[in-house]
């Protein structure tokens, strides 16, 4: 299996590149990077330490991903539709762990579904799939629990609420038969009022160099039930993604899931 990695410099990209070592069917066969990135040219390599690939470092998306079987892509999301759309007309495959995906790319991914193999998801961790399943049955069996969210991450992330953090909101309240949209508290403030009921809340860190935490409490008048997830290093992410990519080989058409990839549904 030939996987091709977008966004090779970025934190994510590296860790793709670093999980790429040493797989028994899975290689390297193409790094991409925006235009004109002082990384071009290079092998990829380069980007990570170790031995050479053979892979050198490009910003031609048509090059690279022509010589793959599955890019993996964790940028940004008008990159991730632009390298969808390749994806879809070249026949490859894509898994796509770009987080800020608007209504309006997800439909446009969705509606690539006819000519493109997409696996889609906000965190490609097998530990958070398998807490958003476990969710899923908590949120239902708990109708009445008070349902906060609380997520950490770098300094650096861009995104607030993180999208996994708005995954498990939209889990929670499909559950319960509610849109996230509808329930989501995002800001207290200005608020003089006790908590709404059936709300879900949201409250968010960003410090240091944290790669993840989340975690959703469920509480009730006499007790409370947590779930907690923490990434200890993007490794996780990266091994999810080749997992991911593994899954990809041979299934037809469509836009999949890490629930799909796992076995969940």
């Amino acid at each position: 299996m030939r996987i091709a990695v977008a966004g090779a410099t970025g934190r994510m990209g590296r860790a793709v590149l670093a999980a790429l070592r040493g797989q028994a069917d899975a290689c390297l066969s193409g790094a991409l990077v925006r235009a004109g990135d002082d990384a071009c040219g290079r092998d990829a390599a380069a980007l990570i330490g170790g031995a050479p690939f053979g892979v050198p470092v490009s910003d031609v998306p048509e090059e690279v991903i022509a010589g793959c079987d599955v890019l993996i892509d964790f940028t940004a999301p008008e990159a991730s539709t632009h390298y969808a759309e390749i994806c879809a007309r070249l026949g490859k495959g894509a898994v796509i762990g770009t987080t800020g995906l608007s209504g309006a790319a997800s439909e446009r991914l969705r509606a690539l579904a006819d000519k493109g193999r997409f696996v889609v998801a906000a965190n490609m961790s097998v530990g958070v799939n398998l807490a958003l399943h476990v969710l899923e049955i908590a949120a239902r069996a708990l109708p009445d629990a008070d349902i906060e969210i609380l997520e950490a991450h770098h300094r650096h992330k861009i995104d607030a609420p993180s999208g996994t953090a708005l995954r498990l909101g939209e889990v929670a309240a499909a559950a319960r038969g509610q849109r996230l949209a509808d329930v989501a508290v995002y800001d207290r403030h200005h608020e003089r009022a006790p908590r709404a009921p059936g709300s879900i809340g949201f409250a968010t860190i960003r410090a240091g160099e944290i790669v993840g935490e989340h975690r959703v409490y469920l509480a009730l008048p006499s007790e409370r039930l947590e779930i907690a997830h923490i990434a200890d290093s993007r490794e996780v992410f990266a091994d999810g993604a080749v997992r991911a990519a593994r899954f990809l080989m041979g299934r037809p058409h469509g836009v999949y899931d890490m629930q799909d990839v796992l076995g969940l549904r």
